[in-house]
């Protein structure tokens, strides 16, 4: 329906330019044919003028409407580009681009005014003047957004407005983000820490994660989509079921390639805080003084206490990689190296703790059998 009407607007206003072109195209023919072929009776005169406007109407009408769905089709395609961009900016992106372009048009008229009277060219400069101050007006808001902000501020009106909301809203926190990355979605332990209680605040999601999740649920290998869609499924339970307020962020960082450093940017823009369990990003993250919630760590600090003298009953699984030795696991997946349990491989034994090493991969349990402790 819409574009229904906008090809009868396109159509219209080609029949209007038509009538308009027609109208200037009298007097330039009287001008090259002579006055005596145009001016001899007023009938004549009024008659070229009727069919000269009728034909150019019919004529550019007609042109117009056969060329209105294609001016459609791309005037809908720059729309959808218009739309994307804005999504993916900041409410106040959007409003100190609006401001700067304002400003840029404003100046554009008043220098244009001063090249109206050159001829030929000067009644087309206001317009490019209006495309260029334009442009910059608004590349320059959105990059100089900050000091904009801080010289409103020093007007005294606004900041004593200012001021005053402060008072008003010194009690609220700001929002405390929580930022996920991709691999701790799919890990699908943040879902049941979320249950528990201990994470408070907002969980930001980037777009940027998103689309990693779901080019990830979209490979054509068998895990890579497995776990993608894992992901995405842990992301609708922990917004659905576990209540939690999930908030999607739709800022990009185009000039940085690594989802990675997007995440880091992005933390030290909001100061907000990553949940991650990925080793390299939490270094990389502490090294630019953005905070980390690795789940690794979280996992390793809430596993039970071991000391040496400590006796466990152990299942025996594998032999260990040096000779003699066997390995077990403790239920939250503790790795306990048996010292001379390889001969008890496939039983389940009696050990007794003589060392704990804890790692950056977690901890690691060593023990005898208590056999062998007590001299048996």
């Amino acid at each position: 329906m819409i574009n229904k009407i906008l090809r009868s607007i396109i159509t219209l206003l080609a029949v209007i330019g038509g009538f308009v072109v027609s109208s200037h195209l009298v007097p330039l023919l009287s001008e090259v044919l002579g006055e005596d072929l145009l001016h001899n009776t007023v009938a004549d005169i009024a008659v070229a003028t009727i069919v000269s406007l009728i034909v150019g109407g019919v004529i550019f009408g007609i042109i117009g409407y056969l060329v209105a769905p294609y001016f459609i089709r791309y005037l809908w395609r720059i729309i959808d580009w218009v739309e994307a961009r804005l999504n993916k900016m900041p409410v106040y992106d959007v409003l100190a681009g609006s401001i700067g372009m304002a400003i840029g048009l404003i100046l554009s008229n008043l220098l244009g005014s001063a090249f109206l009277h050159i001829p030929y060219v000067g009644s087309y400069v206001p317009g490019i003047l209006s495309i260029i101050l334009g442009y910059l007006g608004i590349n320059i808001a959105i990059r100089k957004r900050s000091e904009f902000v801080t010289l409103l501020e020093a007007i005294p009106w606004i900041g004593r407005d200012k001021d005053k909301g402060k008072d008003k809203d010194k009690d609220k926190a700001p929002p405390q983000y929580k930022i996920l990355d991709t691999s701790v979605i799919i890990d699908g332990r943040i879902a049941d820490i979320c249950q528990s209680g201990f994470i408070e605040g907002t969980l930001l999601i980037p777009s940027f994660v998103l689309e990693e999740l779901q080019h990830i649920a979209d490979s054509s290998d068998l895990l890579k989509r497995n776990r993608g869609r894992r992901g995405l499924d842990i992301l609708n339970r922990i917004q659905k079921e576990l209540g939690m307020y999930v908030q999607i962020s739709n800022r990009d960082f185009e000039d940085i390639a690594e989802v990675d450093s997007k995440l880091v940017k992005l933390a030290q823009v909001l100061q907000g805080k990553i949940i991650t369990n990925d080793y390299n990003l939490n270094k990389v993250a502490e090294i630019q003084g953005v905070s980390v919630l690795n789940i690794n760590e979280l996992s390793n600090a809430v596993k039970p206490v071991v000391l040496p003298g400590e006796e466990m009953v152990v299942h025996v699984v594998k032999d260990g990689k040096e000779f003699g030795q066997g390995v077990a696991y403790l239920d939250d997946g503790t790795m306990i190296v048996v010292d001379g349990g390889k001969k008890h491989m496939g039983e389940t034994i009696g050990v007794m703790v003589t060392s704990v090493l804890q790692t950056a991969a977690g901890r690691m349990i060593f023990a005898k059998p208590k056999l062998i402790e007590r001299g048996a």
